[in-house]
Parts: C-alpha cells; structure tokens; sequence
C-alpha cells in the first residue's frame, strides 16, 4: 500500500515539475528565455513605458524654444504667457485617456509668429512629456 502512495505521489510531483520546466501556458511561453515582444525589440530599454509606441523625440532635439520651455516647467516658472500651467482638456484624444486635470499645457514660443503660436509641451501627472509643433493634432513623447 505505501509503495504505490509512493508511486502516485512521486508521479504528480514529477508532473508538477515537467508543468513548471515547460511553462504554464502563457501567450509568451512558446518564446525562448530573454526574448522580448516585438514591440519592446525595437524600444530602448531606458523608454518609460507610457511611450507606449508613441512617436519619440529626445528633449535635447526640441527646437530651443521647446528646450527652454522645459527649464522653465523643470523650474516651475515664471512663465511667459498667462494660459501656461492651463489644464489640457485632451478633447483631440490624442494622448491617453485620464481624469480632468490630469494634463497641463505650456506655450512654446514661435519665432515671427504674431501670437502664440502652434507649439506646446503637455505634461502629465506620472511624469511624461508631450511636444505638439501642429497644435494639437499629433505629439511626440519627450525622452528626457
């Protein structure tokens, strides 16, 4: 009787073991071990995750105007225009979706413009970085 307990139970251990040596399953275990998704492949290891495939630009890359803009933000102002530190509605939907109040936009000067311009950095409350040269209509994330 103990020899086949004995049996049973090191058959079940040995199936545990074959389950957990070949993986349970998951839509990733069919890869090799250190094999990243496609997606990840391509991304830089140090690009924060709420990049998420978004078109990218280094901060250091911004036009000037952009890159002082920053300082300025980094600094906490004083800003040039009355609407920067303004909440950014998002209406466009082109950033991801959050609460009221989680954006907030900042003027990026445009030279010979009469006003203030197209441009605009649009930070986020978890730390990103957007740049618009359109106004609006397409971002980047700033690598910073």
């Amino acid at each position: 009787m103990i020899n086949r307990f004995a049996r049973v139970a090191l058959a079940a251990v040995l199936a545990c073991l074959a389950v957990l040596l070949v993986g349970c399953g998951g839509k990733d275990s069919a890869k090799p071990a250190g094999s990243k998704p496609a997606a990840a492949a391509s991304t830089p290891a140090s690009t924060p995750a709420w990049v998420k495939g978004r078109a990218t630009v280094p901060a250091a890359q911004l036009p000037p105007e952009a890159q002082r803009t920053l300082q300025l933000i980094d600094k906490g102002g004083p800003f040039p225009y009355s609407k920067d530190g303004a909440v950014f509605g998002n209406f466009e939907k082109a950033l991801p979706q959050e609460k009221r109040g989680y954006y907030h936009e900042y003027t990026v000067d445009t030279p010979n413009s009469r006003d203030r311009g197209a441009r605009r950095l649009v930070t986020g409350q978890g730390g990103e970085t957007y740049y618009t040269g359109d106004h609006y209509k397409t971002f980047k994330a700033v690598l910073r």
